[in-house]
């Protein structure tokens, strides 16, 4: 009965956990890790098709963005979501599937022209049908047996439409263990979606920490008259409002908000501007949302609904599906607000809508989701003065503005507050998902409340019979005072010979223990290979 960490360990993208259980491998997300990546993270210590079941807790790409590669190594058994997180995975993994192969075929013709090998894609399309066929929906509250001593339960956890915390009843012979897995835990009184549920008991409890040195705003009413405010101030000057969100959740929290503007005619003087959604999973995942079952909606949303009003949706919404009507919204001179994805401004059609108006003083960037370290959004957010998009050197000249109080994620408060309602502490809590200060300084709060709680690093294994840790790892920061830009064939080919002597280190320093003769022969090859090919 074990845990082992792999990724969203001191880092807030990549969630990926293993659990062993009377010798079978489950693991608890499966996701892409976005923006900078700060920490080295092992590789599965198993092969795919060892693992039996994957519990998913939700539809975001850093927690499922993974699954097809997982697929495609040869995982075939079940994926187990809510029926919404399954619904919006169907529509999420053929576009990341999408994007992935249109930016293997880019690399492939930039390596062409240097006379170099074209990389694979991560995954391709097959890959991402493949792992959507894998999918079983699940019902919040039911108790479902996955495997022999092995069952899960999903909670509703308030972050997106969908999302859930996992709790997992383990026994191994005599042995019983629960854990429980928070996912991302939502902010409260969000717009559309149910507060987070709480769940009572757990011996181990693995928490996320996004926001685990921080509180939010504590007043969410200023929402939409802010957002107002930012939309009248554009569209006075002749300009527009890009926003860019997540296609699925945030995005339609400010078709929410914007439905609300129009209604109460919080923008004067612009009748009917209009609202373009650039995103086609946005607007797949807009229907999803308005199809769903009611059950996930909150009071306000269910009242809407019940008066024959469309939360989420007005008569100036134009949805943008084909490029050829993405590239015409910029070449309309018409004051406007963009919505477009994704959020971090790391991938897809915000890209282009950034190159369009980024340089445009009468323009607002308005941000209205996290920011991960590293990422474009970020460093726009920290005041960078020029940013380069499709090799063209783009100057900021654009208010750059961050709408409060619209994250999806609890604050250090109302996780801590999360952690509270259990009735009995949990023997011990992990701390993953969140920045290394965060991580660090959560875990830090706990400890100070009463708490047992570590912030493990990739690669850490416990053994939750006994809750005695079985493998440490410090963290591994990735190195960047090289870098080595692939300019010829030389290029490449001199940098892989780096990576590989890089690869050899790692290998050296995981030979503690071995045996004598081994690691004597082994530095007898390294000496050899040396003394060959020194000048």
């Amino acid at each position: 009965m074990k845990i082992q960490f792999i990724g969203a360990t001191h880092e807030v993208t990549g969630s990926c956990t293993l659990l062993q259980v009377n010798e079978r491998y489950f693991l608890v997300d499966c996701g892409m890790e976005q923006g900078r990546d700060v920490f080295q993270n092992i590789e599965l210590p198993i092969a795919a098709n060892q693992i039996e079941a994957v519990f998913l807790t939700h539809a975001h790409i850093d927690h499922s963005g993974m699954l097809p590669k997982l697929y495609k190594d040869g995982f075939q058994g079940k994926i187990y979501a809510t029926d919404v997180t399954c619904d919006l995975c169907n529509i999420m993994l053929r576009d990341s599937a999408h994007i992935q192969e249109s930016e293997a075929k880019w690399r492939a013709r930039r390596a062409e022209r240097a006379g170099a090998e074209a990389p694979e894609a991560v995954y391709d399309m097959q890959d991402a049908l493949g792992a959507i066929s894998l999918f079983r929906p699940c019902n919040y509250g039911d108790i479902i047996l996955v495997a022999e001593g092995v069952e899960i339960r999903f909670t509703d956890i308030g972050h997106l439409l969908g999302s859930a915390c996992i709790e997992i009843w383990m026994r191994e012979g005599n042995t019983h263990k629960k854990i429980v897995f928070s996912g991302d835990v939502g902010n409260t009184n969000q717009r559309i979606i149910r507060d987070p549920e709480q769940v009572e008991e757990a011996d181990y409890l693995v928490i996320e920490s996004t926001y685990g040195n921080r509180l939010h705003s504590t007043d969410r009413s200023n929402v939409i008259p802010e957002l107002a405010e930012y939309i009248q101030k554009a569209l006075d000057r002749g300009g527009n409002v890009v926003i860019p969100s997540f296609a699925v959740g945030r995005t339609q929290e400010m078709l929410f908000a914007i439905r609300e503007i129009k209604q109460k005619g919080l923008v004067t003087g612009h009748d009917h501007f209009p609202v373009y959604v650039d995103s086609p999973l946005a607007a797949e995942a807009t229907s999803i949302f308005m199809q769903c079952n009611p059950v996930c909606f909150d009071e306000e949303t269910l009242s809407l609904i019940k008066q024959g009003i469309n939360p989420i949706w007005f008569d100036d919404i134009r949805m943008t599906l084909t490029s050829e009507e993405s590239k015409l919204i910029n070449s309309n001179d018409e004051p406007k607000v963009i919505i477009s994805a994704s959020g971090m401004c790391e991938a897809g059609r915000i890209r282009h809508h950034l190159k369009h108006n980024l340089w445009k003083e009468n323009n607002i960037i308005l941000f209205v989701g996290y920011q991960a370290e590293g990422s474009l959004g970020r460093r726009l957010i920290n005041g960078e003065k020029s940013v380069t998009l499709f090799g063209e050197d783009i100057s900021v000249h654009a208010e750059i503005c961050t709408l409060h109080g619209t994250s999806g994620h609890a604050d250090r408060d109302g996780l801590f507050r999360w952690v509270e309602g259990y009735k009995t502490k949990p023997e011990l809590i992990f701390v993953n998902h969140g920045d290394d200060d965060a991580c660090e300084d959560f875990k830090t709060y706990l400890c100070d409340h009463g708490y047992r709680a570590e912030a493990p690093y990739s690669g850490t294994q416990y053994n939750l019979a006994t809750g005695k840790m079985t493998v440490y790892t410090e963290g591994k920061t990735i190195e960047r005072t090289r870098s080595y830009k692939v300019n010829s064939r030389a290029d490449m080919i001199f940098g892989e010979l780096v990576k590989e002597a890089e690869r050899l280190l790692e290998l050296v320093k995981t030979r503690r223990g071995r045996t004598n003769k081994d690691n004597a022969r082994l530095t007898s090859q390294i000496r050899t290979l040396r003394e060959k090919w020194k000048d």
